[in-house]
């Protein structure tokens, strides 16, 4: 269907491609979803089902080197109004415009190629940094979900409206960005500066720019390793002027590694970042408004988040691949805190998973985990799960 769709098209000059991804889940949790009370999650046994996402990426190249891309996804079945329980707000009910999920343009930008090793990008783009910036498909991890590690400590397959200077070579790729920085209005305990991507208002404030440097080098076919860097104000792009003349700098950075060599695949990702001028953040966020719909909790001068997952196909056959794994996560959003900053031991988090995954051919992949989390103390109760992902990848072309 979708390929008539772009053959009908009126003819134009750019060549199109179409293809994305898709991923629904389910789970078993033996905990409850409050993890506020005393010793954490009460005891529960439920299960939860998911509609993940479901992305459409959109592709045109032209002659003269040029090209577009356009990602549209769909998360968590779509966009409607609904009630939702915030438990960090004291068990208070908000109004969310997003009925279990949420319609995003995750890419749109627009590239020249300039010579055979560099390209330019202008546009809505992935920020150059972490493992997901390239390893976010479901085939591309073995167990399939993404990390929450990466994901809770900054924002999940991060994209930005900015610039985008890219130098491709057979042992190594530099990349270089200008964007928009995040709203500190957003930070909080639970999620540190993930929570303040940019996603509350129609225009995206740029009034804070940060930059972005990563390097990746291809050491032996089949491993890719490097590190990444991303550092800009906080304050500019905070809906109201309310911390004027105050920078408040944040720098991240992170080493990644992808294996994919024979039978073994492996992937990981160490992030570690620095905050400035957190417990003024933390003061100022605690007088925002309620119907600004953020967290206002303590933000932490530092977070922390280490990730690694290993697999070893054990079914020989030619576009098979049967592989147990294992994954093992530690991410703290309150790694350091300020004297006046309550160091909540709950955000500290240990996540370790074993499981089975099958896929082939790099187009549909499952995988059954069991997974235990245990928070930073041992008057909180660990979490236990059980969890099947299925994700599919598919692709037509037409010119």
């Amino acid at each position: 269907m979708l390929s008539l769709l772009l053959n009908s098209a009126i003819a134009g000059p750019f060549a199109l491609e179409a293809d994305g991804y898709g991923q629904v889940d389910f789970g078993w949790h033996d905990y409850g979803a409050d993890q506020t009370g005393q010793g954490g999650s009460p005891p529960d046994s439920r299960l939860v089902f998911d509609q993940t996402r479901f992305v459409l990426e959109l592709e045109g190249e032209a002659e003269g080197g040029w090209a577009f891309e356009a990602e549209l996804e769909v998360e968590h079945g779509g966009t409607g109004a609904a009630l939702e329980l915030e438990f960090e707000e004291f068990g208070e009910y908000e109004n969310e415009v997003e009925a279990g999920g949420e319609v995003v343009l995750e890419q749109l930008f627009l590239a020249k190629s300039v010579g055979p090793h560099v390209t330019v990008k202008a546009g809505r783009l992935y920020v150059a940094f972490g493992q997901l910036y390239t390893a976010h498909r479901p085939t591309d991890l073995v167990a399939l979900r993404r990390p929450e590690a990466e994901i809770t400590v900054v924002p999940a397959t991060w994209d930005e409206m900015g610039l985008s200077v890219e130098l491709r070579r057979p042992s190594f790729e530099l990349t270089g960005q200008v964007v928009n920085s995040l709203d500190s209005t957003g930070f909080s305990s639970q999620s540190w500066v993930a929570s303040g991507h940019q996603r509350r208002f129609e225009e995206v404030r740029a009034t804070s720019l940060a930059g972005v440097f990563r390097v990746d080098f291809v050491a032996v076919s089949g491993l890719v390793a490097g590190t990444s860097a991303w550092f800009g104000g906080t304050t500019g792009n905070r809906p109201k002027a309310d911390m004027a003349g105050v920078f408040a700098p944040l720098l991240l950075v992170d080493a990644h590694i992808a294996l994919n060599r024979g039978p073994l695949r492996a992937n990981g990702a160490l992030i570690w970042g620095s905050l400035s001028e957190a417990p003024l953040i933390s003061e100022k966020n605690r007088r925002l408004s309620n119907n600004l719909d953020v967290l206002r909790s303590p933000v932490a001068n530092q977070g922390l988040a280490a990730w690694v997952e290993v697999g070893v196909d054990v079914l020989p056959a030619g576009g098979h691949r049967l592989e147990p794994h294992l994954r093992l996560q530690r991410y703290d959003t309150m790694f350091r805190t300020d004297e006046s900053i309550f160091d909540n031991p709950r955000f500290e988090r240990t996540v370790s998973t074993a499981g089975l995954a099958y896929s082939t051919r790099d187009t549909v992949a499952v995988s059954l985990d069991a997974q235990r989390r245990v928070l930073g103390s041992d008057e909180f109760r660990p979490e236990h799960s059980v969890l099947l992902s299925f994700g599919f990848i598919y692709q037509t072309r037409t010119s």
